[in-house]
């Protein structure tokens, strides 16, 4: 028998980037560099190759924070981790802990910080970052965190900021492209779903030429407070709202566990076609360490 590698490969790139590579081809890349503010993933890719997130707004100079896929928050003890006006404040990786290749799906799991304007680490952050390859290029992409306070007690905020914000490509928002955005409930546009209810989002709409690819963003059942709030606009803008109605104290032994999906696929929204896959999403347990920890015998599989 010859031998051969797995389908999904998660390759380490130069300059503090690490790729999820499937048959051959780059889908996403989670860049860690220390100058930026905190990591994000660019690029995240369409089934046929296209970028379907952009790095900034389409109009505005003063949304350079908006990194194509990201964690932050407006409000951790009252320091601002999502504008990135002012202040040395800054999310930062302090370790990798295991990247694993694999045929069914690939994980990269890490260590984030969140380091106050003197150094003071507020909130540790455990990512797991798992990529599903789907039928036609398409696939599955969860981004499951567990956070945790450093301080005996820290207050989370209210806020419209945090934790995970989506900024997709021009062409599929509603405002500077040819897109449409639309909620697991049937509704349309920015006026109908902001501040809503709902188990997903979906943008999609032309990512090159008259190629057709959406977005998906989804909200695990599992999650408290689910189906989140969300805050979403026309101009090309989405993110699970979990503070939008009330702060969350986080207490010394005790952890959040939060699980997002991003489901990338071709053509306009299919709401039926979505919703199965989000019913997929719904039924995977979360992934959990059966190796050991900051070991080289590290291994995860989902939980039974």
């Amino acid at each position: 028998m010859s031998a051969r590698l797995e389908r999904i490969l998660v390759v380490p790139q130069p300059d503090e980037g690490v790729s999820f590579v499937v048959d051959g081809r780059e889908r996403v890349c989670w860049n860690f560099a220390t100058r930026y503010p905190r990591p994000f993933l660019y690029p995240v890719t369409d089934p046929h190759g296209n970028p379907i997130t952009r790095l900034g707004h389409p109009a505005a100079p003063d949304h350079d924070h908006h990194r194509s896929v990201w964690f932050g928050h407006a409000s951790v003890a009252g320091v601002d981790f999502w504008a990135e006006r002012g202040g040395n404040q800054q999310v930062r990786q302090t370790a990798w802990i295991h990247y694993q290749d694999g045929d069914v799906a690939a994980l990269a799991a890490v260590r984030l910080g969140w380091f106050d304007a003197h150094g003071v680490k507020l909130l540790s952050q455990d990512l797991i970052l798992a990529l599903t390859p789907l039928a036609d290029n398409e696939y599955v992409l969860e981004l499951q965190s567990e956070f945790r306070p450093e301080p005996v007690e820290l207050v989370l905020g209210q806020t419209n900021f945090g934790f995970l914000g989506v900024r997709v490509a021009r062409g599929i928002s509603a405002l500077y492209g040819h897109g449409a955005l639309q909620d697991s409930e049937g509704r349309v546009g920015e006026q109908a779903i902001f501040g809503q209810r709902a188990r997903w989002v979906d943008y999609s709409g032309l990512t090159a030429g008259t190629t057709t690819a959406g977005i998906t963003y989804m909200d695990h059942p599992d999650n408290p407070r689910h189906p989140t709030h969300w805050h979403v606009r026309d101009d090309g803008w989405m993110c699970a709202s979990f503070f939008m109605r009330e702060p969350l104290v986080l207490v010394r032994g005790r952890s959040l566990r939060l699980r997002y999906a991003l489901y990338v696929h071709n053509g306009r929204c299919n709401e039926q076609q979505i919703e199965a896959i989000w019913q997929q999403f719904a039924t995977w347990r979360p992934w959990r360490n059966v190796g050991g920890r900051d070991s080289y015998r590290v291994w995860y599989e989902r939980t039974t």
